[in-house]
């Protein structure tokens, strides 16, 4: 239904041969010709469709190339609120001002049948813009090409068959139609939990702990189960005619420690799933809708309160901006995502998309936990949704606002660390994890492997669900995407070529995204790329490789050092208000080969260290060709104050590092002296440690020696002496 095309970032072009998709009235041969050029002619965007349709080009490809979804080029000048406000009045458009989308009426449906609806709404973040009425969709580009042809040809509407998208290859028409046969298939093959018989319905609610969830609930959601993999199934009903779009499965499985966890499967796969679970039930007169993270917790707020509830496609990871329109009719948005720290942070950052004069947010905690489980609990829901707390903040607050937060963090300490590798368990250890709005400053010799390393540093993590941005402009994207894909199936798949089609669907899967950037680029255009990201696909680590490269050419008559220190500001500040982890790659100064770097050796240290929340610095041994040849040393880490330096192992084969577990690979005393207290303390310890084991290892052989070693002894009785061992 809403099926975002951003991803697909190609221009549109004219269906003028298919005419039995025009509307009856035609367009001139010129206005023809202006559209065509501007659609061919400027830079590729975001393409015009109809969602929830297959309109093809009649040209088949001979071989079909998919458009990398993942390298998406976002717009170099991206449109302001203000703009999209002032062409609108040139041409005579009225329009609501909404909470997160201009309101205008659709240019895609006749004049007598719009009445006073205003049916096209437009992101005032990016322009984008979708039709409820058509469902078509596009850029602000594609919009202002329709306005400008209905203007020059004096038409009061276009019919929306009129664009098309970008031709899809032959394989990409193969495995959507497979996609839709097996959403039918297993629709088709599921059955409504009211059918089941008693004993085995309740065996099912028991294993997924929804026992408090009605049959009658259920039905009203349309819920199923398929029983060859005993999942639910939850319906995604779109488009004009609302049928049935995609599925999502929901499995349950349960653990030793005798708790639930839920594995999730769409199709179509998750980057093209995109609804509101829930949506079809909603009235057009509701002005209070409840948002939830997953679509178990919006049934239990509809059944405990009876209000409208959504659930997001994708929990709290992401919250794509083509939904907002869908959000845009409700004076009052309850975001109630979890009962953990994670769901609370995606609470604050999802009421900035949405309007924070118009959101609440459910506070977690003890007495607040996520709805399915309050609801088990017994819990009034209707008393937790009234007890939200607007999301709209002053500039100042007390210790009172922030009391629960700072209890919230003393209880949830695990969570609060951030997101642990599961590569690098020593990282762990000393970082505790990865954080938002953290300023991390890497570096390391050169030719060292800083760029192999923080690549698969980020790949663990994305793995785990954090949505990645790459920024390389000293290695284009192809060979960046090779070393993570080898890193990804740890091994190389240019010997093994028949498997990589089954890692590259896997890789594709991840939320990663990549800069078109190459080579020396302003700052500003790198950072209003990185917002427009932020904003569109909800990234959490933003890696910028590196610093060197934001310094261009136009500032040559600056002061080298004081630039670097406004980008370096510049970074450190919109990692704090994006709320998202910024990994800023910093060239070296020259050193000795047979020295270590330290925190002074950072190309202009002073802003960089200051910043930076965490400084990692890749050792390299140059003179050294033992396994031992390279380590990773902390030193600083804002969080707690731990620092320190571990063993890195490099496998060629699979460009990956990996830390040894053998005992001389534990925490060792840095040789330089330490640049802070934290770290001498840190490094005190571990070298102590060390130095006792030693003591114990010498003296322990040296009663084995003596135990050994032959020695005569006098007998008392006869005066005879005798050797003895």
């Amino acid at each position: 239904m809403w099926r975002g095309l951003l991803l697909k970032g190609t221009a549109c072009v004219l269906q003028a041969a298919a005419q039995r998709f025009l509307h009856q009235r035609h367009f001139s041969s010129p206005c023809l010709s202006l559209l065509t050029q501007r659609l061919l002619h400027r830079p590729a965007t975001a393409p015009l469709r109809q969602q929830g349709t297959g309109y093809f080009l009649a040209h088949r490809w001979d071989r079909g190339y998919k458009k990398d979804a993942k390298s998406t080029e976002f717009p170099v000048s991206p449109v302001t609120i203000t703009d999209i406000k002032q062409y609108l009045r040139s041409k005579d458009i009225p329009f609501h001002d909404g909470y997160s989308c201009l309101h205008i009426p659709s240019i895609f449906v006749e004049a007598s049948a719009r009445k006073d609806s205003f049916s096209l709404f437009i992101d005032k973040t990016t322009g984008q813009f979708l039709c409820k009425d058509t469902l078509v969709e596009g850029s602000w580009e594609d919009l202002q090409d329709c306005l400008e042809v209905m203007q020059k040809e004096e038409q009061d509407f276009l019919s929306p068959h009129v664009l098309l998208g970008y031709p899809e290859s032959v394989e990409e028409q193969e495995e959507r139609e497979r996609e839709l046969r097996e959403v039918q298939s297993i629709w088709s093959s599921s059955v409504p939990l009211s059918d089941l018989p008693e004993d085995e319905a309740e065996l099912i609610k028991t294993m997924f702990q929804i026992t408090k969830i009605s049959n009658a609930t259920l039905k009203k959601f349309s819920v199923r189960l398929f029983k060859p993999t005993k999942s639910l199934v939850f319906p995604w009903f779109g488009g004009p005619d609302s049928s049935l779009k995609g599925i999502k499965l929901l499995s349950a499985q349960r653990t030793d420690s005798d708790r639930v966890t839920y594995n999730e499967a769409t199709v179509p796969k998750s980057s093209c799933y995109c609804n509101l679970f829930g949506l079809p039930l909603v009235s057009r007169l509701d002005s209070e809708v409840v948002v939830t993270g997953q679509e178990l917790d919006a049934l239990a707020v509809s059944q405990a309160t009876g209000l409208p509830s959504v659930a997001l496609p994708r929990g709290v990871s992401c919250l794509p901006p083509i939904l907002l329109p869908y959000l845009e009719q409700f004076k009052r948005v309850t975001l109630w995502l979890g009962g953990d720290i994670r769901s609370w942070e995606a609470s604050k950052i999802f009421s900035r998309k949405l309007g924070l004069r118009r959101c609440s947010l459910v506070r977690p905690g003890e007495f607040r936990p996520c709805p399915v489980e309050a609801l088990a609990r017994g819990q009034n829901l209707g008393h937790v949704i009234k007890a939200s707390i607007p999301a709209a903040h002053k500039s100042i607050v007390s210790f009172k606002q922030l009391r629960e937060d700072v209890y919230g963090e003393l209880v949830n300490t695990d969570q609060v660390a951030g997101v642990k590798w599961t590569r690098f368990p020593e990282l762990n250890r000393i970082l505790k994890g990865h954080r938002k709005g953290e300023l991390t400053v890497f570096t390391g010799p050169t030719g060292s492997g800083k760029t192999t390393f923080i690549s698969e540093l980020a790949l663990d993590l994305c793995m785990q669900g954090v949505n990645t941005l790459w920024g390389s402009f000293e290695i284009n994207n192809v060979r960046l995407a090779k070393i993570m894909l080898t890193q990804f199936a740890m091994q190389r798949l240019e010997e093994n070529l028949e498997q990589y089609d089954f890692w590259a669907d896997k890789f594709e899967e991840l939320p990663l995204y990549f800069m078109t950037f190459h080579g020396q680029q302003n700052i500003k255009t790198v950072l209003d790329t990185m917002q427009h990201a932020v904003y569109l696909y909800d990234i959490n680590h933003v890696i910028i490789d590196n610093l060197q490269f934001m310094m261009g050419q136009e500032n040559l008559s600056v002061d080298k050092f004081a630039v670097q220190d406004h980008i370096i500001g510049v970074f450190r500040k919109f990692a704090t208000s994006s709320s998202c982890h910024v990994t800023l790659i910093i060239h070296p100064r020259k050193e000795e080969d047979d020295r270590e770097l330290q925190t002074a050796s950072i190309f202009g240290s002073a802003k960089a260290s200051q910043e930076a929340d965490n400084v990692l610095i890749l050792q390299e041994k140059k003179l050294v060709s033992s396994p031992g040849r390279r380590s990773l040393q902390v030193t600083k880490n804002r969080f707690d104050g731990d620092v320190g330096i571990f063993p890195l192992d490099f496998i060629k084969a699979s460009l990956t590092f990996s830390t040894p577990l053998k005992g001389k690979h534990k925490l060792r005393k840095v040789a330089n002296k330490p640049e802070n207290e934290g770290e001498v303390e840190g490094n005190a310890v571990g070298g102590a440690a060390v130095k006792k084991e030693e003591v114990k290892k010498e003296k322990a052989e040296k009663a084995t020696k003596a135990t050994k070693t032959p020695r005569t002894v006098k007998s008392p009785a006869t005066g005879h002496e005798t050797t003895q061992k």
